[in-house]
């Protein structure tokens, strides 16, 4: 079965056929390939962007943004190196980008997506500029956070984190038509050519295995969720 990804140049996203199962399928950008923890970030609260949301142990300490969803920003001295979390985007207004410079030239590109719902996005230390656009606040994400893994998902969620906001497993999404659902299992949330482990445009039923060792599922445009196994 032949991969594909989605693919953001600018604040343009399209679905494109990259070829033949790798896992090494590419994606946005020029990523690396390691996931990176929230290193200088301060922490953010426990979380759950799953569909059906299991219980919890009371009331999450209130989030701390750590800078807005709209602006350029120098790495190191605006936005520090870790990974960082928006939510409750809409219609795909949310763009972000990771830059090499600030010359504004495709060369400079890294990484970039058109996000609806959640996204998670590793900023490394050799990234200079992280652009946002159209997003909520970016939150630091406490990679020792734990949350209480939901067993269905928002088919439009967007980025889910596997044993915080998704439990691993097999799901089943159904009615999706003319190839606009689109999901993706990754390894880190550096959006790199190198960190995509499986994708797929799915027409009619999806059936997917989400694996312990996964660290985030991707999904966009598709039906919900619903954990089968």
């Amino acid at each position: 079965m032949g991969m594909k990804a989605k693919i953001a140049l600018g604040a343009v996203v399209g679905i494109a056929v990259i070829g033949t199962v790798s896992a090494n399928a590419g994606s946005n950008g020029k990523g690396g390939g390691s996931s990176a923890s929230g290193k200088g970030s301060s922490a953010s609260a426990e979380h759950q962007s799953g569909g059906k949301k299991g219980s919890g142990d009371g009331k999450a300490a209130a989030r701390k943004v750590a800078f807005a969803g709209d602006g350029e920003f120098q790495v190191g001295s605006d936005v520090k190196p870790g990974t960082y979390r928006t939510s409750g985007n809409t219609d795909d207004m949310c763009y972000w980008e990771r830059a090499k410079d600030a010359k504004g030239e495709t060369d400079s590109l890294l990484a970039n997506d058109n996000v609806s719902g959640t996204s998670y996005v590793t900023v490394k230390t050799t990234d200079k500029i992280f652009k946002s656009s159209g997003c909520k606040d970016w939150e630091a994400v406490d990679p020792k956070a734990k949350g209480t893994p939901a067993s269905s998902m928002d088919g439009n969620g967007g980025m889910f984190k596997v044993g915080t906001d998704v439990a691993p497993g097999t799901y089943r999404s159904t009615g999706n038509k003319d190839d606009s659902c689109y999901w993706e299992r990754t390894k880190d949330a550096e959006h790199g050519v190198d960190s995509i482990i499986a994708n797929n445009n799915v027409t009619g039923t999806a059936v997917v295995t989400i694996s312990p060792s996964d660290a985030y599922f991707k999904t966009t445009g598709c039906g919900a969720w619903k954990k089968a196994s």
